[in-house]
């Protein structure tokens, strides 16, 4: 048995020391987080998405647990690229996390423009002087799947050709930087939309979104989430995840996914892997224990250890063709 365990993770060019990160809405706009674990452990930090404005989000409620997991509708709420990059990713950087900042849009050019916002030099923050906070970012993750803005019809991720065009506006404005798609698992066919956000520029997918669903309260006979519907996440959807994961890395193999969904123990995590992840994220589990992507990551070491795994890399693809 290893007693040292290789946590490094690879997601296209980006290179991480392990391979958990925090889900996008699951984390905070900054450095929450930090109160309950030092956010530098992680392979990075993704926060929640932002548009190019500022936007108000949903009506409450909006959040509701169920019986294996959680609904949510929050839509989207953010301050905007701009007063984040002023005001948040100072702070979060000053952390030394890696930061992944998830962008989204109701249009092509929303998407751009939000991208290009991210891409210009940020102002210094008033009151936390940290040199180029830009710096920590190491990655644009493209929301283009969230089910929770007026009923899904910006859901970008259910049309193959809004899904390329979008993802070629992102990579033309982004600056360089390496651009990840996040896929909806809403949807016929997850193969067509991947080969689509490929063929736009994504340098690796994030997989998956949370399922559409709904919660009605029998007393009041309503709804209870005020948007009406939601985003169904936690343990309940993990098999979906794996099953997007590992259909999409048997179609395109040489592809760096990032898995979520699901994921609340260090095997979990491993499963996602084995399906064809090179690194995953922590989300619904968050809301309940601030400290899980840490427990997260402590729980890969520990079963790596426990298998004999030497290198956390080795796990990535290994249930396809296996006996």
């Amino acid at each position: 048995m290893s007693a040292v365990v290789d946590l490094t993770s690879r997601v296209g060019s980006v290179v991480l020391p392990n391979p958990v990160m925090t889900a996008s809405g699951t984390a905070g706009h900054g450095a929450e987080l930090s109160a309950y674990f030092d956010l530098s452990l992680l392979g990075a930090v993704v926060v929640k998405s932002l548009s190019a404005e500022a936007w108000a989000g949903n009506p409450a409620p909006r959040v509701h647990e169920t019986e294996a997991g959680m609904l949510n509708s929050v839509g989207l709420q953010n301050p905007g690229v701009e007063a984040w990059l002023a005001d948040e990713l100072p702070v979060l950087a000053a952390t030394g996390a890696r930061v992944v900042a998830s962008i989204w849009g109701t249009t092509v050019a929303g998407y751009e423009k939000a991208a290009a916002a991210l891409a210009a030099p940020a102002p210094t923050a008033a009151l936390v002087a940290v040199p180029a906070p830009t710096a920590a970012l190491v990655a644009v993750e493209v929301n283009l799947s969230c089910p929770n803005l007026e009923g899904g019809r910006h859901m970008f991720a259910t049309d193959p050709s809004a899904t390329r065009e979008a993802v070629e506006a992102v990579a033309a404005a982004s600056g360089g930087r390496p651009v990840w798609a996040k896929l909806s698992p809403n949807v016929t066919d997850i193969v067509e939309i991947a080969a689509a956000a490929r063929a736009g520029g994504a340098s690796a997918l994030t997989l998956v979104n949370t399922v559409k669903g709904m919660a009605i309260d029998p007393v009041s006979r309503r709804p209870r989430l005020g948007a009406g519907g939601g985003g169904l996440s936690g343990v309940a959807i993990r098999p979906v995840a794996v099953r997007a994961l590992f259909d999409v890395h048997h179609a395109f193999p040489d592809l760096p996914l990032v898995g979520v969904g699901g994921v609340a123990t260090g095997e979990h995590a491993v499963e996602l892997l084995l399906a064809g992840a090179s690194a995953v994220q922590v989300g619904t589990a968050t809301f309940e224990d601030p400290r899980a992507a840490a427990r997260v990551l402590r729980g890969l070491g520990a079963w790596c250890r426990r298998h004999g795994v030497a290198r956390v890399a080795d796990l990535v693809g290994q249930a396809h063709g296996a006996p």
